[in-house]
Order: structure tokens, then C-alpha cells, then sequence
């Protein structure tokens, strides 16, 4: 038995065939068009509910694969700073990991020094008004307000002899 169309079928099919034709060349045009930006680093951490200040200034570009969370970050080179004097933080010139709203997992290419050795920061979580960062074994929380401006390399928040912040604490919990 034959399918008969209608041509009201005969339309709508028409409608969808050049629906799906301009959704793919719009699609195509913001991957090959320069002059169709992508957001930056930094909003796509908003979009996942982390402030802008979990990365330095200076990210070059970076790759999302929004169905898997799988991102890699590139800055100029290394990078490393102090924070308060208190935080030796290192991140290296690929930042790779996962990201989902308020967890950034398997975290690679970021480090912060306890005593006399660099250990890698794994995860990070946000809690309410908090982020906490792990390094596996230990962690710590810290207020969300300290991450609303990005730390520069080099001298992190404390660029110009100015003091930016104050890097706090949550005495509760183990910190680094």
C-alpha cells in the first residue's frame, strides 16, 4: 500500500527539510565564520555556576565537549602566584578536566604547594557560597567571594602594591 501525501503533508515536510538546512548552516557557520564569537573561558564557567576567578587572566581558548563535560583550557605558557602570601598556585599551560554545573572532576594541570611539595588540586565543588578544592586526601573550603576577580601571573591579586582581597579561611575545615 502506497503512502498518499497531502498537500498539506507535502508542505509541512518542505517546512521541516528547510528547517534542518538552516539549523545545520547556522551551526556550521559558528564553527568555520571568525566572525561568530564562542563565549569565552570564563562564561562557560558561569554557565556551570563558577565564578571567573578560578583561572588566571589570560586563557587562550579552550575546548568543551558539552555532551561529556570534557574541557581543556590553554593559557600563554605556565603560570604560577601567591596568594596573600598564604598559597603558591601553579597552573600549567594545558588545564584539562570535567565539568558539570558546580563540579569541575579529574582536574589536571593545577597545583598548589603544601609545605615543601606541589600536589595536584583534583576537584573542585561549589557549596552554596563556597568552593571547595581536594587534593585528594585533604581540602578546602573557601567563600566564593574570593573568586570574583581573576589572579594574574605572577603576582595573582596583589599586582599593583595594591591589596585586592583577603584570602579567607573556613577554620572548620582542613585547608591545604
Amino acid at each position: 500500500m502506497g503512502m498518499i501525501l497531502t498537500q498539506r503533508s507535502k508542505l509541512s515536510l518542505k517546512f521541516l527539510c528547510i528547517f534542518f538546512f538552516i539549523a545545520q548552516s547556522l551551526a556550521t557557520e559558528v564553527e568555520t565564520n571568525p566572525h561568530v564569537t564562542k563565549p569565552s573561558a570564563y562564561e562557560v564557567l558561569g554557565h556551570y555556576n563558577f565564578p571567573i576567578g578560578i583561572l588566571p587572566k589570560g586563557v587562550l581558548d579552550y575546548d568543551l565537549d558539552s555532551s561529556s563535560g570534557k574541557f581543556s583550557a590553554f593559557l600563554n605558557g605556565s603560570c604560577s602566584f601567591s596568594l596573600e602570601g598564604s598559597y603558591q598556585l601553579r597552573y600549567k599551560s594545558n588545564i584539562k578536566g570535567y565539568i558539570s554545573r558546580g563540579k569541575l572532576s579529574r582536574l589536571e594541570g593545577v597545583s598548589v604547594k603544601l609545605f615543601f611539595m606541589w600536589v595536584d588540586i583534583v576537584q573542585v565543588l561549589r557549596r552554596g557560597d563556597h568552593l571547595e578544592f581536594s587534593v585528594g586526601i585533604a581540602g578546602a573550603d573557601f567563600p566564593l567571594d574570593n573568586f570574583e576577580e581573576c589572579p594574574q601571573c605572577g603576582c595573582g591579586l596583589n599586582c599593583n602594591h595594591q591589596q585586592v582581597r583577603e584570602t579567607r579561611t573556613n577554620p572548620l575545615l582542613s585547608s591545604f
